[in-house]
């Protein structure tokens, strides 16, 4: 049972997310673990080895607090296999829809490239809540590229790395695959949060690196096919390392090539540097192709659950 009961977690996780998006802010879990971050983001004695040991240490107590829970809910109705499945199912879908997204990071994304002509600063005023740049003397054209990037990156980040999570360690056990999911969230809220250049940070941002490996690649393809051209990572590949993440550039580099745009951060790096800036259509397409990836990733994972109960 334990395949279905993971694709109806995934389906649960999905319709929860299109109907109510996140769950509420202040309640959010992963605003819980942000302030656990936030008391460890202090000066240590050793801040390099601190920081590698936090780095694995918070999202490990994470993901074994669900673990914890999830087997322990297990154990006590392990007489009754069929309520037993319902209820893991129920628990391990609030967990995936609680470390997943896809709603608030298209609506976030719409909010801001549909203003980005006619009201410039509501739309730079809209940007931090997908990029942690400051706005205010971006022009229309570097808002909507921030825009663009952003939803290629965080559909990778906030939505593919826990689904593929999931489903990977599904094999093992709702368990197991409820905590993976949460593990990988926490490793990639420990890297937005303190991951930056210094000693301290260096482990957060190493380990997001590691784990976003596969992700950040699977998305580059997901996204190539739903913006309907398949061979845009192929093509994305030539530029794809010229930002500092070793993975971030792939899904915004297939965003660019598909798209055919010049997605920039000023000083840092250029993507597709032969194309012009994103117009507003440009955004809607980007958007249009991240809403088709996501929903896709959600079935792919559903079926792949069904699949093995086959």
């Amino acid at each position: 049972m334990t395949p279905l009961a993971a694709a109806a977690a995934v389906g649960l996780a999905a319709g929860l997310d299109w109907t109510l998006g996140e769950p509420p802010a202040d309640s959010h879990p992963v605003a819980l673990f942000g302030r656990v971050i936030g008391v460890a983001d202090r000066s240590w004695p050793a801040p390099r080895l601190a920081g590698v040991v936090l780095a694995v240490a918070l999202p490990a107590a994470a993901a074994g607090a669900v673990y914890g829970l999830l087997s322990a809910v297990a154990v006590a109705l392990a007489g009754r296999p069929a309520v037993a499945a319902a209820v893991l199912a129920g628990l391990a879908g609030l967990t995936l829809w609680s470390t997943s997204s896809l709603r608030f990071l298209l609506a976030s994304g719409r909010r801001v490239l549909e203003r980005s002509d006619t009201d410039p600063a509501a739309a730079r005023e809209a940007l931090p809540a997908l990029v942690g740049r400051d706005p205010e003397t971006m022009s229309p054209p570097l808002v909507r590229s921030a825009a663009v990037e952003s939803l290629a990156e965080n559909l990778s980040d906030g939505l593919v790395a826990p689904l593929l999570a999931f489903v990977a360690l599904s094999v093992v056990s709702l368990p197991a695959a409820a905590a993976a999911a949460t593990f990988v969230k926490a490793v990639n809220t420990m890297d937005s949060m303190i991951g930056y250049p210094g000693a301290f940070g260096w482990g957060s941002a190493r380990l997001d690196d590691l784990v976003m490996v596969v992700p950040a690649r699977l998305s580059a393809l997901l996204l190539g096919i739903a913006a309907g051209d398949p061979e845009a990572p192929w093509r994305a590949r030539r530029y794809a390392r010229k930002p500092a993440s070793p993975n971030a550039g792939w899904p915004m580099g297939t965003l660019a090539a598909a798209l055919a745009v010049r997605l920039e951060k000023p000083g840092a790096y250029v993507l597709n540097g032969v194309a012009g800036p994103p117009t507003v259509a440009d955004g809607e397409a980007a958007l249009a192709a991240v809403r088709r990836a996501g929903v896709v990733t959600y079935i792919l994972a559903a079926a792949v659950e069904v699949v093995r109960w086959l």
